[in-house]
C-alpha cells in the first residue's frame, strides 16, 4: 500500500510547515515567519487553531494543556544590521482566545538558533555557531551559542537543567540588554523596595512590602511569610490554594499602574514571585506564578530577574538571599524542581546597575512536520 501523504486531498484543511521543539523547560511549534499570514489578525487565529485553543485540554491542537506547553515560536531572517535572527514570541493560554505578543520568553528562546538552522535560515559553522538574535516582543538583543562540531547540529551531551529529564547539548545565552524589557526601567518606580496597598475580593485592605522589577520580565516579589506560607510549598499544594491565588493577583492587578503597564488584566505578566531563605545551597528560594498557576520550575527570564534582585541592595530578596559578593556572581535561584545558575556582572561605577547576564539552557526538535488547521482560518480579514 502506499501511504505517502497526498495533501490535495485536505479539501478544508490547510498545512504549515512547523517543528515541535523544547526550549529549556518549554514546549511548543515553531514556524518560519514566512509560512503564516502576515494579517497579525489572522496569523493569530491560526495559532490559536494550532494549539487549540480556547479549551483546557488543547485536545484539537499541539498545546499541553499547560501555560508552559502553549507557548509558539516564529523566526525570520534579520534585516536589522548586527542582528543575525528575529524572534517572535508568542503565549497562548489553554482557556483564552488570547495571543499575547507582549512579554518575553528565555526557555523558547533557547530552541530558536537551532530551529534556524534547522531550517537553513543563517548558515552553520564548524566547532560552535554564535548567532545575535532579536525578540521582536520588547526588542531585547542576546547571543545564542549551539555546538556544531564538523558543520552538524548537535543536541546531546552532558549539560543538565532541573525541569528537563537526561542531559543534553548546552545551548549558551547571553543577554545584552534586559533591563526594562516592558516596564520603562528596571525599577520601574525608581526604588528598590515599595509599600503596595490593595483589597482582595473580599474587601479587605491589605498592604505588603513588594520590589517591583524588569529585568527581562516584569515581576513582584514579596516575601512568602508575608502571605503567611513558608516558601517551601510545592507548587501544587500552592495552585490548590485559591485564597492565596486570590491575594496574589489581587496584587498583581495593583501594581499596573506603579509599574507603568496600564491594565494588566488580561495579560500574562508581571509574573508574582514569593520569596524564602534558601535551604539547597542556592542563593534564594522562589515559588513564581506565571501569572496565575504555580511554575514547577521558574522561567529563564524570571530567574534573571529574580537573580538581580539578589544582587541589590535593599530588595525584598537582597535580605534573604546568599549571593555572595563581587562584581562577578553567580546567582543560584532555587525553585521547586531543582535550581537556577544566571551569571550576572555588575557595574563597577554603580553596582546597583546590571552589565549583563548569561546563563546554559537546552532544546532539542521532537517532531517535525505540518500543522494542520481548517483551511477558511486563512482567509485575509479585508476579503
Amino acid at each position: 500500500m502506499d501511504t505517502t501523504q497526498n495533501p490535495d486531498l485536505l479539501a478544508d484543511l490547510r498545512s504549515i510547515p512547523s517543528t515541535l521543539m523544547r526550549g529549556g523547560t518549554s514546549r511548543g511549534p515553531f514556524f518560519v515567519a514566512s509560512d503564516l499570514p502576515a494579517d497579525p489578525g489572522v496569523r493569530d487565529r491560526v495559532l490559536l487553531a494550532a494549539m487549540g485553543s480556547p479549551d483546557k485540554r488543547q485536545i484539537d491542537g499541539l498545546g499541553g494543556a499547560h501555560p508552559l506547553t502553549s507557548k509558539i515560536g516564529i523566526v525570520s531572517r534579520s534585516g536589522s544590521a548586527g542582528v543575525d535572527l528575529d524572534f517572535l514570541f508568542a503565549q497562548l493560554q489553554p482557556e483564552s482566545d488570547k495571543v499575547d505578543l507582549t512579554p518575553n520568553c528565555g526557555n523558547m528562546l533557547a530552541a530558536v538558533l537551532p530551529f534556524a538552522l534547522e531550517r537553513g535560515l543563517i548558515g552553520i559553522r564548524d566547532g560552535v555557531t554564535t548567532a545575535r538574535i532579536r525578540t521582536l516582543n520588547t526588542g531585547m538583543q542576546c547571543n545564542v551559542t549551539v555546538q556544531t562540531p564538523g558543520g552538524r547540529l548537535h543536541y546531546s551531551g552532558d549539560a543538565r537543567i532541573d525541569g528537563v529529564p537526561g542531559t543534553a547539548a548546552p545551548v549558551k545565552i547571553n543577554f545584552l540588554d534586559t533591563a526594562g524589557s516592558v516596564c520603562p526601567a528596571m525599577l520601574p518606580t525608581g526604588k528598590v523596595l515599595d509599600r503596595i496597598r490593595f483589597h482582595t475580593p473580599d474587601g479587605a485592605l491589605h498592604e505588603v512590602a513588594a520590589t517591583l522589577i524588569d529585568n527581562g520580565m516584569p515581576m513582584v516579589l514579596v516575601r512568602a511569610v508575608d502571605f503567611g506560607i513558608s516558601g517551601y510549598e510545592s507548587a501544587a499544594e500552592l495552585n490548590a490554594d485559591q485564597s492565596l491565588r486570590a491575594r496574589l493577583e489581587a496584587l498583581r492587578l495593583a501594581v499596573g499602574e506603579p509599574m507603568g503597564l496600564g491594565d494588566i488584566r488580561a495579560r500574562n505578566y508581571p509574573k508574582m514571585c514569593l520569596v524564602a531563605a534558601p535551604r539547597a545551597g542556592g542563593a534564594i528560594t522562589t515559588r513564581c506564578f506565571i501569572p496565575h498557576v504555580c511554575h514547577d520550575a521558574i522561567g529563564v527570564l524570571a530567574a534573571v530577574t529574580v537573580a538581580t534582585a539578589c544582587v541589590l541592595a535593599g530588595t525584598v530578596a537582597d535580605e534573604l538571599a546568599n549571593a555572595g559578593t563581587g562584581l562577578q556572581r553567580s546567582v543560584s535561584v532555587e525553585h521547586p524542581s531543582g535550581e537556577f545558575t544566571v551569571e550576572l556582572e555588575l557595574d563597577a561605577r554603580d553596582p546597583q546597575k546590571i552589565v549583563s547576564a548569561a546563563l546554559l539552557r537546552t532544546a532539542r526538535p521532537i517532531m517535525r512536520g505540518d500543522v494542520l488547521i481548517p483551511a477558511d482560518l486563512w482567509k485575509e480579514t479585508t476579503e
